[in-house]
């Protein structure tokens, strides 16, 4: 694929994603999520071929246009979804499937200082819900969605909603296997601890 089909896909992407999406030509000047991938793809590339700082500044440069914090050795899929990004940080060895959406204050953060896997796997077509907090090297299974403000620090099933702090994981229903299903809905306030 080559660099115009993947900016066209993006842009049909975020159509998809988001029904506040107008046009393309709109939609590439004003979208933060769509910017800070593009950006991404160019600082993994320099990650890949070894010029790691380049990468680095090229990723602050990034975060401070988007106010999306991506490592450029995070490997993210095509169809990369961030709506209304502010606040998203991902991690160094985070790994993001194909047809992943993210809305704002997402972390996919670390819980060691080794230098070993320590970021979230997010399978293909995961939905995370706004502030949600996915932490350490769990994995989040195919289809899978976490509710806004989820802490999860342990692997998700394919096919199963994590809810709660600290999250806990159940089987997604037909109906709530939607496409723009906001994954907010599927916050359960007794799933909390206070």
């Amino acid at each position: 694929m080559n660099i115009v089909q993947l900016i066209r896909e993006d842009l049909r992407n975020a159509r998809a994603h988001d029904p506040a999406a107008r046009g393309d030509v709109e939609n590439a000047i004003v979208y933060s999520g769509l910017h800070a991938i593009w950006l991404h793809r160019i600082n993994h590339a320099l990650w890949k071929r070894g010029i790691k700082a380049p990468a680095r500044i090229g990723a602050q440069i990034a975060r401070a246009l988007t106010g999306i914090e991506i490592h450029p050795g995070a490997t993210i899929g095509r169809r990369f979804f961030i709506d209304h990004g502010m606040g998203i940080v991902i991690g160094e060895t985070a790994e993001i499937g194909d047809g992943v959406m993210l809305y704002h204050g997402v972390t996919l953060g670390g819980q060691v200082l080794t230098q070993t896997k320590r970021h979230p796997t997010l399978g293909n077509n995961v939905t995370i819900g706004a502030g949600a907090k996915i932490l350490g090297p769990v994995v989040i299974g195919d289809g899978s969605a976490v509710g806004a403000n989820a802490v999860v620090t342990k692997d998700v099933p394919a096919d199963h909603i994590a809810t709660g702090v600290p999250a806990k994981a159940r089987p997604r229903k037909k109906s709530e296997q939607a496409k723009l299903v906001d994954p907010d809905s599927y916050v359960d306030p007794g799933n909390y601890v206070i």
